[in-house]
């Protein structure tokens, strides 16, 4: 199981969130070897870590803003799971995500989506389905050929059931890593009218890099423009049995178990393999745009279990 050195070294810097007034923050200095390339929590509440964006190394520059997170009963259920990555899609108004797993795994918005409430009443972002997305630097915490097992975790709300910048036979790709010739894996929603009769169908697949068809699973309800839903996809190449002899994907909707299927697609194996490509939501690969919001985003490099996810959306929804 992968994680991050930065993650496993002593802080190299330390940052002390202290209360100056209304939002006010000050940081102690630098220490003088620290890696130009790290963001480190701060010391300060429980539950409240600060990251410095972008990494600040240089003593005599002027200091960028602090970004302070306080760890919801949501975020503290997720972190207890150790994700590789996290992103609260939270600060879309100030065009960078923080990574609250520790990887250092920060995301850039462009378009400058918008923001809404989570079940929770927490921000997440929303995206226009036009240009708007989050996109984070491909790193091997992002690909499932890394350990060979993944979990992708997202609350989404569609806030359309048909989408104007959709793709092929009437889907768009949300969220997911891959390009042409470069694929790993995509979230997936069909609009209500589509040409292969799957009106509002919500999938998840793994591609060979190639690309062509791809292994994956499903569910097909009712779905209301405006409502959330929480999302998970599980990827796992390692795991083999007489029912699924090339390991297998899993959906999960709302802490609920709907699909499993073999990682294989007419008689063709499909299996994990790290591309460059970056991670994005809103969009995959330019090809179709999401208009909805998302929030909470995780990765993690295992499969997570059933009772985890179930206890994920209990903690957003309870």
């Amino acid at each position: 199981m992968i994680r991050s050195s930065l993650r496993r070294s002593v802080a190299v810097a330390v940052l002390l969130c202290s209360s100056l007034g209304a939002g006010l923050l000050t940081a102690a200095p630098a220490a003088s070897n620290a890696l130009p390339h790290a963001t480190a929590p701060a010391a300060g509440p429980p539950g409240e870590r600060c990251h410095v964006t972008p990494p600040h190394s240089e003593s005599r520059a002027t200091p960028p803003a602090f970004k302070c997170h306080t760890d919801s009963h949501y975020d503290a259920a997720v972190l207890a799971d150790a994700p590789t990555a996290y992103w609260a899609m939270a600060n879309a108004a100030g065009g960078t995500e923080p990574d609250l797993s520790g990887s250092g795994l920060q995301g850039d918005y462009t378009a400058s989506p918008g923001t809404t409430t989570l079940p929770n009443g927490e921000a997440a972002a929303v995206f226009d389905g036009a240009t708007q997305y989050f996109e984070v630097a491909d790193a091997p915490e992002l690909s499932p050929a890394t350990t060979g097992e993944f979990t992708l975790e997202a609350w989404m709300r569609p806030d359309t059931l048909q989408f104007l910048n959709q793709q092929s036979s009437g889907y768009v790709h949300w969220m997911g890593k891959g390009e042409p010739g470069d694929h790993e894996y995509v979230a997936r929603m069909y609009s209500f009218d589509n040409t292969e009769n799957r009106p509002n169908r919500i999938s998840g697949y793994l591609f060979n890099a190639v690309g062509g068809l791809g292994a994956g699973s499903y569910f097909q309800d009712p779905v209301k423009a405006g409502d959330w839903i929480h999302y998970v996809l599980v990827i796992n190449a390692t795991a083999s049995s007489e029912d699924y002899p090339n390991g297998y994907t899993k959906v999960y909707r709302d802490g609920v178990l709907r699909d499993q299927d073999d990682l294989s697609i007419r008689g063709t194996v499909i299996v994990p393999e790290r591309g460059d490509a970056p991670f994005r939501v809103g969009t995959r690969d330019f090809g179709s745009f999401f208009q909805g919001a998302v929030g909470k985003v995780a990765v993690y490099d295992t499969e997570l279990p059933a009772e985890r996810i179930a206890a994920h959306h209990e903690a957003m929804t309870s």
